[in-house]
């Protein structure tokens, strides 16, 4: 008996290690992707006001605006997967009969993986096959670096559905809803 509940205090604490450190790597992209909607705001009007009113465009703001727009979707996309914001899912399952809510569950969750799988394996080869090009605008950046978001969002948005697999959603938990109180009493 006194075994058993080593067992499962061990498997308890590393659950909760394991869910703080993906807390943080929500945390980390909802932060990415603020921060590019931030330099995003910035870097536009800079572009507009050198057009404009100084009489000259700048070529960079466009490529890096672009850049950034990247990196917010794939990295929010993550952070929304994690919170539950994926709406067209919820959508479809709220209208089917509970026992079947389960099973269409897993299966987006399967689908999802495989195609995180698949955007992580075809954005690596990517990113390495556009590391010899440059951006027209920026010469000292390679193509393959404005690529990268691709591979490393959707590698942590699989690491969020695995988190949902074998955990189960964690769109409750206090570092996702922030406005809410915890309703899981964890973390």
């Amino acid at each position: 008996m006194g075994m058993l509940v080593l067992i499962w205090l061990d498997k308890y604490i590393m659950r909760n290690k394991i869910l703080c450190c993906l807390d943080y790597l929500y945390l980390s992209c909802i932060w990415i992707s603020g921060l590019a909607i931030l330099l995003m705001c910035i870097i536009i009007p800079i572009g507009v006001f050198a057009r404009y009113f100084l009489g000259f465009g700048a070529q960079w703001p466009e490529p890096i605006a672009i850049m950034l727009m990247v990196v917010f979707t794939f990295f929010g996309a993550a952070a929304s997967y994690r919170a539950g914001g994926h709406i067209a899912v919820a959508m479809l399952t709220d209208r089917l009969p509970k026992h079947i809510v389960q099973i269409t569950s897993f299966l987006i969750d399967v689908f999802m993986f495989c195609i995180c799988i698949f955007i992580v394996q075809y954005g690596l080869k990517l990113c390495q096959e556009m590391m010899g090009q440059t951006l027209a605008e920026l010469p000292w950046l390679a193509v393959g670096y404005t690529y990268l978001p691709l591979p490393l969002g959707s590698f942590l948005t699989g690491l969020f559905v695995i988190e949902k697999m074998v955990f189960g959603s964690q769109h409750a938990r206090l570092v996702v809803r922030v406005d809410q109180p915890d309703l899981q009493g964890g973390q």
